[in-house]
């Protein structure tokens, strides 16, 4: 039995309603995900650290404990063939 065209219009006019409502609620969604300022929690204030003043005691530095460590030795760069000409064939 063919589907007229009245019988496709009562389908269709059953699908807008539901398309307007996940419309809808797709922008409510996206309003309060994205778009709306947060307000930060009263947990979320209590746990933020308060910013302290950064002193650097610069006599410690200078103090002969320090005077006793040695620098890294720069290190040379590798001699000869490293590696193998295509890495992405087998053995």
């Amino acid at each position: 039995m063919a589907i007229t065209f009245l019988e496709k219009r009562k389908k269709l006019k059953s699908l807008v309603p539901v398309l307007v409502i996940i419309i809808f609620i797709t922008g409510i969604v996206i309003w309060r995900g994205f778009l709306a300022k947060e307000k930060p929690s009263a947990l979320e204030e209590i746990s933020k650290p308060a910013v302290k003043e950064l002193k650097i005691d610069f006599p410690t530095l200078e103090s002969p404990g320090f005077e006793e460590f040695q620098l890294f030795e720069k290190t040379l760069p590798l001699e000869g063939e490293t590696g193998r000409e295509n890495p992405f064939i087998p053995y």
